[in-house]
């Protein structure tokens, strides 16, 4: 297992000069249900639409959402697109970046259609100029790029073919890189890895590798086979061949590979995937990870990013989050401090698609029977939150001298349990407003409810949600234990 506390601990502390094709990314959400009468095309009602930095702009973003920061020079145009650009990284505290205006190219610009309901991407629309910089641009690129190696601990290069990284800009940075020993990684696209000679690490995805390398590369003894032949040839110490559903495998010069299978996760969109794989591996290998454990985080960061819509970045909490099982996580990271805390992992885990539960009490003393309901709750479920009566509350249902222990204690006790994702407090005496604004799609009490007494069961059911009931463990109640404690019920 990863010792990803520790690991994770040196991230703040490290420098990635990032160069790459900055590109703005637009998506469009909409729904089809009908043909033009003009034309044999589908027409999209149009609900929503959002922008984001992307290409190797979305690289900087996940290496400073992980906490590191990014030294990034890209080129723009001169244009709207390329304003927008240079607001919003402007705007990023872990980010300085260094954009090269090239008055003669367009800004590179996306924008993907794209089914609300489905996840679908329909269509796409590019507006760019994949031409090599010139030499004038080229040459200010490198004036830009070579003052900032010996600031840096570790250099990416992210390659979209788009003009930044011609040979030369490639070449020098390179060259300039090993004169200082620091290392580099590319994320190529160019089928001539020759032109990538002495990075340490290539990243291509399946196909990238196969057309460079001219084999079917569709199994690990032949990735490794001609990986460990193209490394000679370029001087490399390792490649990363990242292949979508079927994991990553990592071929070092010596030593055994490293095949890491991909998470079972639920694909919603694998936008700029391939963006946070690298940026993980450059802040991991920065802060001192070797290869095997490098490979693991950038892999439990792949599967977050997928889960997400757009062109996404994948913060160090929802990464340390995927990473240690939930028992390991501390317990404010489970305790919701707010009502955006909630909204947060709610927008997260509906982003996944994934199945969210709901059941409350006091949990005054926890015992067997609450355990065994809990347990049966997160059964139904692929998140289970907890509604947890605050101290007020408790008290205005069961009397002077309840509760036994705090809200805090009671909430700390409930996010130990594996089976719990969210402990929330609420103030009423019901958890009514608290079950509206999550809106689960399940409900569960225990067995000693009718359906008729459960909250918020009607507020579900119309909802299309279901109601669970849980058998309880007989003989077990924390009124029970208190009067047995010869404490006040």
């Amino acid at each position: 297992m990863i010792d990803f506390d520790d690991l994770s601990n040196g991230f703040s502390g490290q420098t990635v000069l990032c160069v790459g094709d900055l590109m703005l990314d637009e998506f469009v959400y909409g729904e089809i249900s009908r043909i033009s009468p003009e034309a044999p095309a589908p027409v999209i009602a149009v609900q929503r639409s959002e922008t984001n930095v992307g290409g190797a702009g979305n690289v900087a973003r996940n290496i400073a959402a992980l906490g590191a920061r990014c030294i990034f020079v890209g080129l723009a145009g001169e244009d709207d697109a390329g304003e927008r650009l240079r607001a919003t990284l402007s705007r990023e505290r872990l980010i300085e970046p260094l954009l090269i205006s090239d008055p003669a190219r367009p800004t590179t610009r996306k924008v993907r259609f794209v089914s609300e309901h489905f996840s679908t991407h329909m269509l796409r629309a590019d507006w760019e100029m994949a031409v090599p910089a010139s030499g004038a641009v080229e040459q200010t690129l490198i004036d830009a790029i070579l003052p900032q190696l010996p600031r840096a601990d570790i250099v990416l290069l992210s390659d979209y073919a788009k003009g930044v990284l011609t040979a030369r800009v490639i070449r020098d940075v390179i060259d300039a890189a090993r004169r200082l020993g620091k290392r580099v990684i590319v994320d190529p696209k160019s089928a001539n890895f020759n032109i990538y000679r002495g990075a340490t690490l290539l990243t291509p995805n399946r196909k990238e590798f196969a057309d460079a390398t001219r084999t079917r590369a569709d199994d690990q003894p032949s990735i490794a086979a001609a990986a460990r032949e193209m490394m000679r040839l370029v001087d490399g110490e390792a490649v990363l061949v990242t292949q979508s559903e079927h994991g990553m495998t990592l071929v070092p010069r010596e030593g055994e590979v490293i095949h890491v299978p991909a998470h079972t996760v639920k694909v919603r969109d694998v936008t700029g995937a391939g963006d946070t794989v690298v940026a993980t591996l450059a802040v991991s290998l920065a802060a001192g990870a070797d290869w095997e454990t490098a490979l693991r985080t950038a892999s439990a960061a792949a599967a977050v990013a997928v889960g997400k819509s757009g062109t996404a970045i994948v913060t160090l909490a929802e990464l340390r989050r995927n990473i240690l099982p939930p028992a390991s996580l501390a317990a404010e990271e489970k305790i919701a401090q707010s009502t955006v805390n909630l909204d947060q992992h709610l927008t997260a885990w509906r982003a996944q698609g994934l199945r969210i539960g709901f059941t409350n009490g006091c949990f005054d003393i926890l015992h067997p029977g609450h355990v065994k309901v809990l347990t049966g709750a997160r059964a139904t479920c692929d998140r289970l939150i907890v509604g947890l009566n605050s101290d007020a509350s408790v008290m205005r249902l069961k009397g002077e001298g309840r509760p036994i222990q705090n809200e805090r204690a009671r909430a700390e006790v409930l996010a130990a349990l594996e089976a719990v994702d969210l402990v929330v407090v609420f103030e009423e005496d019901t958890p009514m407003n608290l079950i509206e604004r999550i809106q689960p799609n399940v409900l569960v009490k225990g067995g000693d409810y009718s359906l008729e007494q459960v909250v918020g069961q009607e507020l579900v059911t119309a909802r299309g949600g279901e109601v669970v009931l849980i058998d309880t463990l007989k003989g077990f109640s924390t009124t029970s234990l208190v009067k047995r404690a010869g404490g006040r019920a």
